[in-house]
């Protein structure tokens, strides 16, 4: 997981006050986006570009916090995406702009290094750094890139990943590099965190490449391999519906950092490479060898948060997710609740998101993402979404908290080519 979404330029109709209230926002038509893209960039550059790429955003549906432990995560992509109009050119210059943000980028493609670009558009030059390797023996290595980013901003949906993650599809058909899915992702990986200087566990980037539609990803950080499971909500009267608390990350970086450091710690107390290795089995037994509370309060979350996805995997292996769908609720419940209390990752606004989504008849809700802002799920009847945004939208009313922003998420494929 990303930390948080970057200063990247999507934003969303939740940038717009006039959008309060609990309307059901959806993405833009997938199509009709890669065009608009292909006309920004013949706008700014003065030519059409050679073509248009996206990768979405995503939602961890289980599975928070475990990442950086060698856990297991379930990742939804999402219809919202991020554009990257393209096209190569027959010199060295990396020109980069985007349809958001009147920042722009032009240097040289060989003078990129850690550093040396800065903002949003590092997340775009550090794809490109990061393929050094494949590209070394390019004649030219230079290209122009008109960024359109759909992925709501600042909503913990990790509009990052997608950024970079389109961008690899993008650089990898214009240079035919050769790259295989798993070489993009960790090129996306590579720009976040050693170019971009970011922290993240690769679940985003994962997400967005190797995502597909109609399914969740089983992602094992120990080995990075991934396994698609069903989950196609809307086929039986389900839906998954996505809040964006608006509610402003604040001290992130280093409250994750310091998170991680604590699980560390745990993993270390109990004598174990990772906390992926403890058994839930005997848990408090377990758990009674590390001294500190805190420490022992952030090792019961991420042992029993990988348990959990465990669970939700075994019970979508044996039928669809409307067979289990109360157990299924029951589990994202003590996600949340963990994440609450043992983690102390929440503020204020996911809570009252997630309390009003239970007690206006969901059958799950927890947060989504790294907290301390950002966003939350519910899984809900697909005809009810609309009555359980009304109540959340009521609460933060009744809290005076900034209105939240609705949408319905159904799984997604991954990055691709759109024209």
């Amino acid at each position: 997981m990303t930390r948080a979404d970057v200063a990247t330029p999507a934003r969303s109709s939740a940038d717009d006050p006039g959008s309060a209230g609990a309307a059901l926002s959806s993405a833009p038509d997938r199509a009709e986006a890669a065009e608009r893209a292909a006309a920004r960039f013949e706008e700014s550059f003065g030519y059409e570009p050679d073509g248009v790429w996206s990768a979405p955003g995503r939602v961890n549906i289980i599975g928070e916090h475990v990442d950086y432990q060698d856990g297991l995560c379930l990742p939804m992509a999402i219809s919202h995406r991020c554009f990257a109009a393209a096209a190569r050119t027959p010199t060295d210059r990396l020109r980069v702009r985007s349809a958001q943000n009147e920042t722009v980028l032009d240097i040289d493609a060989r003078e990129l290094a850690p550093g040396v670009v800065t903002g949003w558009p590092a997340y775009v030059a550090g794809v490109l750094w990061a393929l050094r390797s494949r590209i070394s023996g390019a004649a030219t290595r230079g290209m122009d890139i008109m960024i359109d980013g759909q992925v709501p901003l600042g909503a913990g949906l990790s509009s990052s990943a997608a950024l970079e993650c389109a961008v690899a599809e993008a650089i990898e058909a214009l240079l035919t590099l050769g790259t295989e899915p798993l070489d993009r992702v960790r090129a996306a990986i590579t720009a976040e965190t050693e170019f971009a200087g970011a922290s993240t566990g690769g679940l985003d980037q994962s997400a967005a490449v190797l995502a597909r539609e109609g399914h969740a990803l089983l992602l094992d950080c120990r080995d990075m391999t991934t396994r698609p499971v069903p989950w196609d909500l809307a086929s039986q009267g389900l839906a998954l519906l996505i809040t964006n608390t608006r509610a402003e990350h604040s001290h992130v970086d280093g409250e994750y950092t310091a998170r991680r450091a604590d699980s560390e710690r745990a993993a270390q107390a109990l004598g174990l490479s990772t906390l992926r290795e403890a058994d839930p089995a005997g848990l408090e037994t377990l758990l009674a060898g590390i001294e500190d509370e805190v420490v022992r309060r952030r090792a019961h979350h991420v042992i029993t948060e990988i348990q959990r996805v465990r669970e939700v995997d075994a019970l979508l292996a044996a039928g669809t997710v409307r067979e289990h769908v109360t157990e299924l609720g029951a589990l994202l419940n003590a996600s949340h609740d963990s994440l609450r209390v043992d983690y102390q990752v929440t503020v204020p606004q996911l809570d009252v998101a997630v309390e009003a989504a239970r007690a206006a008849g969901a059958h799950g809700a927890r947060m989504t993402g790294g907290g301390f802002g950002g966003s939350t799920i519910a899984l809900v009847e697909a005809q009810a979404a609309q009555d359980v945004a009304a109540a959340i939208a009521a609460a933060f009313a009744e809290q005076g908290f900034d209105a939240p922003e609705f949408f319905l998420a159904l799984p997604s494929e991954g990055a691709g080519q759109d024209r």
